[in-house]
């Protein structure tokens, strides 16, 4: 397929996060034709986007939220190579439904990495959810709204349902999942650095959306287990894999395919020195993420050294959140 105009689409009522996402899409489409729409009066999320795609002209279509940033120099020729074999792309999602929540699907059906960063926090966190393949994680069958890439066939056909999703709930999973079932090729993308402003809002109104999902879909709903059969109210269980940052360089040296897919090879001594060569080549490939022990990510010492510890989170319940200390 050959990216001849790439559209970008945004919803926005803050001036200063318009801004700055444009220009952020500026610096990856620099050398693209390319154009970005800003509707900054949407009556929901849907409404919006169906709105900004009558007015687009572009073969690749790209709804995005305002407050994320993606950090890829090769991103017009990635989305090139990639829709070739998708029609819909995005950074997180999952292959199962069990509810409104794409995270409720439990491991290994959630999919993808995404780092968080918000306002007035020193530390950026490097949420994990799954990569089981790469650069991009097939077979999917929801994606979160945060960034939707697709064809503009696969957009114009599907859609986004402004009646029944009237809010900025949902729209993300109705759109997705319908396009699943259309037949439509969804994937994850894993190999893209990307950093979001915001976890989410599950409130009641969010319930209240995902209520209107679950009797829109429930027929089609996959079997749950013990474990998503406990999720009440819809609500998503917290991450299970995180880890806490001091900056956004530690975010790109660890964004690596080695060590993102959690490879389980005997892990290096700690006495052992470091290896040369760039920063992130300093990381070895007995690395993973999981939970703390002889071959995880928490256990490596150099040239950062990752100490685990139980952190409260929503509901009682804990995820692993990792202290980052230079070595010096």
């Amino acid at each position: 397929m050959s990216v001849a105009k790439i559209s970008v689409i945004i919803c926005s009522i803050d001036a200063s996060k318009f801004a700055r996402i444009s220009e952020c899409y500026g610096r990856l489409l620099n050398d693209h034709p390319y154009e970005i729409i800003g509707i900054h009066d949407a009556k929901s999320l849907a409404e919006g986007y169906n709105r900004g795609l009558e007015r687009s002209n572009g073969n690749v279509i790209i709804f995005s939220h305002d407050d994320i940033l993606v950090i890829e120099r090769d991103f017009p020729r990635k989305l090139q190579s990639y829709l070739t074999d998708y029609d819909i792309l995005g950074f997180a999602g999952a292959s199962r439904v069990v509810n409104g929540s794409w995270v409720a699907a439990g491991f290994p059906y959630v999919h993808g990495v995404v780092a968080h960063a918000f306002p007035k926090q020193p530390s950026i966190k490097l949420n994990v959810f799954g990569v089981q393949h790469w650069p991009v994680i097939p077979n999917i069958k929801l994606l979160d709204g945060l960034c939707i890439i697709s064809t503009r066939e696969a957009a114009e056909t599907i859609r986004f349902d402004p009646n029944l999703f009237d809010g900025f709930h949902l729209y993300d999973l109705d759109f997705s999942f319908r396009a699943h079932l259309a037949g439509y090729r969804l994937g994850v993308i894993c190999d893209m650095p990307i950093i979001h402003e915001s976890g989410g809002q599950f409130d009641q109104t969010y319930v209240h959306y995902a209520n209107r999902f679950c009797r829109k879909y429930e027929a089609y709903f996959d079997p749950q287990d013990a474990a998503t059969s406990r999720i009440t109210n819809n609500r998503p269980p917290p991450p299970s894999k995180g880890l806490s940052l001091p900056d956004h360089h530690s975010v790109l040296s660890l964004w690596q395919s080695h060590l993102l897919q959690r490879n389980r090879a005997p892990a290096r001594p700690r006495h052992q020195s470091a290896p040369s060569g760039n920063h992130a080549d300093r990381f070895p490939r007995s690395m993973r993420l999981g939970k703390p022990g002889a071959n995880s990510l928490f256990r490596y010492r150099w040239p950062v050294r990752f100490r685990a510890r139980r952190q409260s989170f929503q509901g009682g319940q804990g995820f692993y959140r990792a202290a980052v200390d230079s070595q010096g």
